[in-house]
């Protein structure tokens, strides 16, 4: 049975959003198809409202408000200029502010190097990290990419471009969570603690 061509859209939209199978973009598109017309209202709104009212940072390619040039954290006098902590994304901004024990600003990369998937270095947001690099006092940065290969790669690729110019280059440390257990934890994940073990004071 084919579907009404609406309903087939809307699958096919909803399943090309990262995490959404055809199951669950079916199950989505019926759950609109029977609600009040209100939600569906609602979310069409709010998904044109984020593409007309969202902008990005032109210093460190963080998510702001449409029509301004600086986001939240880039404006912020409390925040240290000199310490830049290199994400891949805005949602890992999120997740480091959430913590707040980071006091400085940030460099929203948009994705990591991949060479089988085509992305280089000019693909992504690193030579705008070089351009701060050489324009800004920065004393040390932090490598804070994903521990996957590509997140891995990228971290080096950075650090060997940016090694003459006398930055501190540091990388996020890695190991167990908290409340995790010995038994559960993967073999790299094991090595990666015991590599970054500190001592105690």
């Amino acid at each position: 049975m084919n579907l009404p061509e609406p309903i087939q859209n809307l699958i096919n939209a909803l399943s090309r959003l990262p995490g959404i199978g055809p199951k669950t973009a079916s199950r989505l598109a019926f759950y609109l198809l029977r609600t009040d017309s209100a939600l569906s209202m609602d979310l069409a709104l709010a998904l044109q409202g984020m593409k007309d009212n969202i902008g990005y940072c032109q210093r460190c390619f963080n998510i702001t408000g449409a029509g301004r040039e600086l986001c939240e954290v880039c404006t912020d006098g409390r925040r240290v200029d000199d310490l830049i902590c290199v994400v891949e994304d805005p949602l890992d901004v999120l997740a480091l502010e959430r913590t707040g024990g980071f006091a400085g600003k940030y460099h929203v990369l948009h994705g990591v190097l991949s060479p089988i998937e085509g992305v280089g270095p000019e693909d992504i947001k690193i030579p705008e990290l070089f351009q701060r690099a050489a324009t800004e006092s920065i004393r040390e940065m932090i490598l804070a990419t994903n521990p996957s290969m590509e997140g891995d790669a990228t971290a080096m690729y950075i650090r060997q471009q940016l090694q003459p110019t006398g930055i501190q280059i540091t990388r996020i440390a890695r190991g167990l969570p908290v409340g995790g257990d010995l038994e559960y934890a993967d073999q790299s994940t094991l090595l990666k603690a015991l590599s970054g073990r500190q001592v105690m004071n």
